[in-house]
């Protein structure tokens, strides 16, 4: 696998002349999972399409570079809100259109044991309009896995399923994204807690850590230390609503 590396990201970013964010000061660390919390509207998403170098509505000013030196957006995947599943395409062939825009021989095992692994096998040949909301979001899922990249940047990419299959997912999630640069946009503090190495809590006056239990992530739903951390990230959350 190519190098995972730490991005860091300085500066503010105005809309209007209005400050959305910043000045900040962020790292997202080598091969592990940075989780990005906030208010809605404070600019987590633009985060994200800032780091790939996608267009936004607002001006940034500061800079956003990796430890290597290297380009990021060439390395990264990107899994946004919206699924973003070609319409005219069946669920498998939505799966390895990365390979097909690349002009590259889609790997059809690999794509295959994804959608088995994301409960999808029996809808392989249905084209989105036939799919629910979290079938579609799985299906999204297993294509932003399928593209294997060491840099993963993830936009509420749970937030259509329930409970169980939330859980799935995130265990799916933290087993095949192992050692990959991965940012997590969320608003849910249990997700947060569960995956995060680390959890940065974004505002319009800056990027601040959260502390974290001292177990390692992935954890477990009911360990005593996640669920306090979830606590008290939940009261903190209300408070600065």
């Amino acid at each position: 696998m190519i190098y995972a590396p730490t991005i860091t990201l300085q500066g503010r970013y105005d809309v209007d002349d209005h400050r959305l964010f910043g000045p900040i000061d962020m790292s997202i660390s080598a091969g592990q999972w940075t989780c990005l919390l906030g208010r809605s509207g404070v600019g987590k998403s633009t985060i994200l399409r800032l780091i790939l170098g996608l267009e936004t509505a607002g001006d940034f000013i500061g800079e956003i570079v990796a430890d290597d030196g290297q380009p990021i957006a060439k390395r990264a995947s990107y899994m946004a809100q919206s699924d973003l599943l070609l319409p005219w395409l069946n669920l498998h062939e939505n799966v390895v259109i990365g390979s097909r825009l690349r002009g590259a021989e889609p790997d059809f095992d690999q794509a295959n044991a994804l959608i088995d692994r994301v409960g999808l096998s029996d809808h392989i040949k249905k084209k989105p309009g036939a799919l629910s909301g979290g079938m579609r979001q799985r299906a999204a899922l297993a294509r932003t896995l399928m593209e294997n990249r060491p840099i993963v940047l993830l936009d509420e990419p749970f937030s259509a399923l329930d409970a169980g299959t939330r859980a799935d997912m995130q265990d799916l999630a933290a087993e095949l994204l192992a050692g990959r640069t991965v940012l997590l946009v969320t608003h849910d503090p249990a997700e947060a807690c569960r995956l995060g190495h680390q959890i940065t809590l974004l505002s319009e006056d800056g990027a601040n850590a959260w502390d974290l239990p001292n177990t390692m992530p992935i954890r477990q739903p009911d360990d005593p230390e996640m669920l306090r951390s979830q606590a008290s990230l939940l009261a903190h959350l209300r408070v600065g609503a």
